[in-house]
């Protein structure tokens, strides 16, 4: 096994990062039950990660790494990613914590169908099944009583998975030429002044606490980014990604202890089908990686 191959390493990285981005959305849902504008709170929660990631190169002299010759894709990446950010931040500050995280978790059904559609890229009956699954999921959960999710929040929550899923078409796009790093920092960078102008109608008047959770939204936010790119450097997507549905767990323990909230039994039942529906999306994923590997040379043909 190659020394950069620790999957255990990389497996509870994506763990902690997991933790990390729950902490983020309990602070995002406490901070609209304060009255804090959801604009104002991703504009910290842009800026800070980008000033601290501009601060962290400029002391290593690195300022060089974030040199790039697709500005533009970058500028479209971010704009998309702001509208998907708006739409999975907003989520939280409608459904309970546990239902907006399961919603998010059908993204790899929605990176099925725009793979097909847009990469034109063929897709087997495995993923199909799995695409089924993860509707279905949908389904169960939104349930037929929309006193519990209304039928705005669940649109929201799945409108942010379509956006995360087309973000992740075009990260695979800038995968090729720039690194996470830069990747993290320019999406950051470009759609903060665009949230700023946000602020001119919100104000920015809030107690110590109020900062405090915002301070903690910008900080959670990138720790979380920087752990699950370190985790991808010590195991691949296909394994380290099953961490990412232990996001559920987190999230029914924080509805739980902050918000007294626990999912009905329609959460319980939706919350593995979808989750089985990624997995298997994941693991088609990497047969379909090794069997595009090509094959090792063999002992008569390099005689």
């Amino acid at each position: 096994m190659p020394s950069r191959e620790r999957p255990f390493l990389a497996l509870g990285l994506r763990l902690v990062a997991m933790a990390m981005l729950s902490t983020m959305l309990v602070l995002v849902k406490l901070t609209g039950e304060r009255g804090m504008p959801l604009p104002e709170t991703m504009f910290w929660r842009q800026t800070l990660p980008a000033l601290m990631l501009l601060g962290w190169l400029g002391a290593r002299g690195q300022l060089h790494r974030l040199r790039t010759a697709r500005p533009w894709v970058h500028f479209r990446r971010a704009m998309i990613g702001t509208a998907g950010m708006f739409l999975t931040l907003g989520v939280v500050q409608i459904l309970p914590l546990a239902e907006a995280t399961v919603l998010g978790f059908t993204a790899p059904v929605f990176a099925v169908i725009l793979s097909a559609f847009l990469l034109k890229e063929r897709v087997g009956p495995w993923r199909w099944a799995a695409v089924a699954m993860g509707l279905l999921g949908i389904v169960i959960i939104a349930g037929p009583n929309q006193t519990h999710l209304p039928a705005l929040g669940v649109a929201v929550g799945v409108g942010a998975a379509f956006m995360v899923a087309l973000v992740s078409i075009q990260l695979r796009d800038l995968g090729r030429t720039e690194e996470p790093l830069t990747v993290v920092f320019y999406f950051s960078a470009m759609s903060a002044p665009f949230l700023a102008l946000f602020l001119f109608r919100t104000g920015v008047h809030h107690d110590a606490l109020g900062w405090l959770m915002l301070g903690g939204i910008g900080l959670a936010g990138l720790g979380a980014q920087l752990l699950m790119t370190a985790a991808l450097r010590f195991g691949p997507v296909s394994s380290v990604i099953v961490m990412d549905y232990s996001q559920f767990g987190w999230a029914t323990l924080w509805g739980w202890l902050v918000f007294a909230h626990l999912p009905p039994a329609t959460t319980w039942i939706g919350a593995p089908i979808v989750i089985a529906a990624g997995l298997i999306i994941a693991w088609r994923e990497h047969v379909r990686h090794r069997q595009q590997q090509p094959s090792p040379p063999t002992a008569s043909a390099m005689a």
